[in-house]
């Protein structure tokens, strides 16, 4: 018969190989894009939401306590990247809102009592939802001239790192708890870098936040300028009205909601 201590050694190395098989696991869903949900696209631009539910109840009130905390960092961050706050605020409001209402449990339990932001760090990092690969192309971008994601001189440094571990120094900034300037440091540079492109190509898109949110949700890959460019993105289910990723940032861009504190 096996001792208490023997058992319960047996049982905390499979609770280790278990937690290391999750995350390798995890590493090879995003490598090969199998956590990837499948999106929409808005039939018209004009046609978004007319009854909005997503201000509506509990998440909501929750949710505008939560940003409030985070007012300065989010505003600095824009400041340094050169794009309105209220752009990455609207990000932030639909990637929070989503994880508040796919997860009830956690939302009753954690979120709305603490009044806080969902901090994620498996397959997408941080409250802004930011991918490692992602996170990688914006640094990559900030420094070559010759990307068309490139936007200038002056932002080159803003994400040096300070060790020589990038991969760590990397993760622990963007999923900080008590600090989150570099989430959202990294969501500015990414739109900027988007809107860097866009002009470029002499599509410029700097006052369609629909289509700078949608490509905020499906990537550097998916940035192709257009002339006639349609929002959509990942379909978001709140309180039985579906919305997609860059209708629901625009519904938000556009409202009254927060607007002393992050002005249109």
């Amino acid at each position: 018969m096996l001792s208490p201590f023997k058992s319960m050694g047996k049982i905390i190395i499979y609770l280790f190989a278990l937690i290391g098989f999750v995350l390798v696991a995890g590493f090879f869903l995003v490598k090969f894009g199998i956590t990837n949900t499948e999106g929409v696209v808005d039939e018209q631009q004009e046609n978004f939401i007319e009854k909005s539910t997503w201000n509506e109840g509990e998440e909501w009130e929750t949710l505008k306590e939560a940003i409030i905390k985070d007012e300065v960092a989010i505003k600095q961050a824009a400041k340094n990247a050169g794009v309105p706050a209220r752009l990455i605020a609207a990000q932030l409001v639909v990637e929070q809102l989503r994880l508040y209402h796919s997860d009830r449990e956690l939302f009753k339990t954690i979120f709305a009592p603490l009044k806080i932001l969902g901090n994620q760090s498996q397959f997408s990092w941080g409250v802004m939802g930011i991918k490692q690969e992602t996170a990688i192309e914006i640094e990559s971008d900030l420094k070559d001239a010759s990307s068309p994601f490139y936007p200038g001189k002056s932002y080159e440094n803003l994400l040096d790192f300070k060790t020589k571990d990038h991969d760590t120094e990397r993760f622990k900034r963007i999923v900080k708890e008590d600090d989150r300037y570099y989430s959202y440091l990294y969501a500015s540079l990414y739109i900027k870098e988007i809107l860097a492109q866009w002009k470029k190509a002499g599509f410029p898109i700097a006052d369609r936040p629909e289509i700078i949110s949608t490509l905020y949700n499906i990537g550097f890959e998916h940035s192709i300028p257009k002339v006639n460019p349609q929002s959509g993105g990942a379909e978001i289910n709140i309180g039985n009205t579906y919305y997609s990723f860059g209708s629901l940032a625009k519904d938000f861009y556009e409202s009254n909601e927060l607007l002393e504190n992050f002005p249109k």
